[in-house]
């Protein structure tokens, strides 16, 4: 791994320990009872998200999935914040009713958090399509998993974005099992990449373990896209250490994959290539590991210390049907 810049690489190596420290404790708040519901790990693929968000604006757009965690720590979302979210507590970024599955920080133009498998591609279409036909300058990210290929969502957005030539990024996030399938068993064409190229739409794989290399290969996507040439792909070829969600047996996979896969720690990785550089010490890894020790404490207590929504304000902004008119039912029965 080269690195050119001592400085940003130890942004970018606090940012993924940053991620997996908060991962860490969001799995032992769930095993205590504190976090319930579904939660899913972002553990091993931190590269992806670290590394894709340095090539975005302020003003760009991000659309996640599930797996969110991470892209909404790197976004700035206040960690507080998000574990009040985890928590279900009305200080949380959604108000507490989205959860682990539904970040959403609309401040930060960070559109989820969404729960639905490919559903996040047609809604970052939509707001390319809205930034397109208002002449923003704006790019937005939308991340997906390898399962999203599989969906009808998947062909339908790529095929829009490149027809109309909107400024979407797409990033798949390659982990090789939609939730428990091996990406050779649920897709007869493994180069997701080039399934992409199929739409006429620029395209690249990178090695989802290397943060520099996930950068690099997101500035040249989202520097194309700028230059209004239409949509760009990335797959991100990554892997996740945990279990897909904490409810997974995880029997689809060895042990000894995983193991393998964990000598490419994107974290690890780094931390040895900036100790070769001379650019990380002992003291400099205490003092990094103390200061997100200590964020994460003082987000735990935010979210202990916030208050559940009242239950009278549990139907509030609860779209409800309009009733029929009284006589309705009696009219469409008198029709001609």
């Amino acid at each position: 791994m080269d690195i050119m810049d001592h400085d940003h690489a130890l942004m970018l190596f606090r940012q993924m320990l940053r991620i997996r420290r908060f991962e860490e404790k969001a799995a032992e708040l769930y095993s205590l009872g504190k976090i319930r519901g579904f939660l899913h790990l972002y553990i091993g693929e931190e590269a992806v998200a670290v590394g894709a968000l340095q090539a975005l604006e302020a003003d760009d757009a991000i659309v996640a999935t599930y797996r969110e965690h991470g892209h909404a720590l790197v976004r700035g979302t206040p960690m507080g914040s998000l574990m009040a979210e985890l928590y279900g507590k009305a200080n949380g970024c959604a108000r507490g009713r989205g959860g682990s599955m539904h970040f959403f920080d609309a401040s930060r133009r960070f559109y989820g958090g969404l729960a639905i498998v490919a559903g996040g591609l047609p809604i970052a279409v939509g707001l390319a399509l809205a930034d397109s036909l208002r002449g923003r300058p704006r790019v937005t990210a939308c991340f997906f998993g390898d399962g999203a290929v599989a969906e009808g969502e998947f062909h339908e957005s790529l095929n829009l974005a490149a027809l109309w030539r909107l400024p979407v990024l797409f990033l798949c996030e390659n982990n090789l099992y939609a939730m428990g399938t091996a990406l050779s068993r649920h897709q007869s064409q493994t180069d997701i990449a080039g399934k992409a190229e199929a739409y006429g739409i620029p395209s690249e794989a990178v090695d989802g373990m290397d943060v520099l290399a996930v950068e690099a290969a997101a500035r040249r996507a989202v520097e194309a896209v700028r230059r209004g040439t239409g949509p760009s792909f990335l797959e991100c070829r990554t892997y996740r250490f945990r279990a897909h969600s904490m409810y997974d047996a995880e029997l689809y996979r060895t042990k000894a994959e995983v193991e393998q896969w964990k000598a490419r720690d994107p974290i690890a990785v780094l931390h040895a290539a900036l100790r070769r550089h001379g650019a990380l010490t002992d003291a400099d890894l205490e003092k990094t590991e103390t200061a997100i020790a200590n964020e994460i404490e003082e987000a735990v207590a935010v979210a202990e210390a916030g208050p559940w929504e009242p239950i009278e304000d549990l139907t509030k902004d609860v779209l409800t049907p309009i009733p029929p008119l009284p006589n309705q039912a009696d009219a469409k029965m008198n029709r001609p």
